[in-house]
């Protein structure tokens, strides 16, 4: 950390540890706290969008915390936890590692830390169905995503991560996670992009109908991707290999 943040920032160092932590979860820095690629090309005074005035930057934010793990619970509850339970909250998540922990011992538990860690994810993406208070309904970075909805309160507050179409997503962001995706080949079957750990269902809680939406708008944009459906084998296959941030650059250019 370097010495001056706390003087430069104007904040704590607690803080400053806080702000180190979070660029790290939405790769913006690396673990030597050099900024990466994805952290330039998004946030540089002449990246995409220093001011994250683009709802799509926020799905790309959301993409990275997930993928990246750095914060782990995040990638627990939208690669495994969300599919187990509709409705859930702190204490049935908390229960949920805790019986994990007894058959995977290398897993790290803290009642505390998780029930802690628990309620930043909340006010990062709670959109409440049932608030009549606009500065209520959005409170968090990730709110108007509107992938985590919570109804009732205090005791009785549930909250709901629901697979649906995400007509909202823009269709660069999901290519874009494809191409990023290291485990992806040339053909890629659509039971593996809607349910397996980091694929765009995953992430971004699509169902398959949202899913074939999506790949019907990338095969109409790009002539290096098509989708066959034969004897009722759904793959999206990829020809060539264009670099990842080669969609971003065109999304965010248009």
């Amino acid at each position: 950390m370097d010495p001056d943040s706390v003087v430069r920032l104007g904040v704590g160092k607690n803080m400053v540890s806080s702000i180190r932590y979070w660029l790290k979860c939405f790769n913006i820095i690396n673990n030597r706290d050099e900024i990466t690629e994805f952290g330039n090309k998004l946030l540089s005074d002449k990246g995409y969008d220093p001011y994250l005035e683009n709802e799509g930057s926020l799905w790309l934010l959301h993409y990275q915390l997930i993928k990246t793990g750095h914060a782990s619970i995040y990638s627990v509850l939208f690669n495994e936890f969300r599919k187990e339970k509709l409705f859930f909250n702190r204490n049935s998540f908390v229960n949920y590692l805790k019986r994990r922990k007894e058959t995977e011992p290398e897993i790290p538990f803290n009642a505390n830390t998780l029930s802690d860690d628990f309620q930043v994810f909340i006010k990062m993406y709670e959109s409440r169905a049932d608030s009549k208070d606009i500065e209520d309904s959005f409170s968090g970075l990730l709110s108007e995503l509107d992938l985590v909805i919570t109804n009732g309160s205090g005791r009785d507050e549930q909250l709901q991560i629901i697979s649906s179409e995400r007509d909202r997503l823009p269709m660069s962001i999901f290519l874009y996670s494809i191409l990023n995706n290291p485990n992806y080949g040339q053909s890629i079957g659509l039971n593996i992009l809607e349910n397996e750990r980091d694929s765009p269902g995953s992430i971004f809680c699509m169902n398959r109908n949202g899913l074939t939406q999506k790949i019907e708008e990338a095969v109409n944009a790009y002539s290096f991707i098509s989708y066959t459906d034969h004897a009722g084998v759904k793959e999206l296959q990829i020809r060539s290999n264009p670099h990842p941030f080669d969609i971003l650059d065109e999304y965010y250019e248009s």
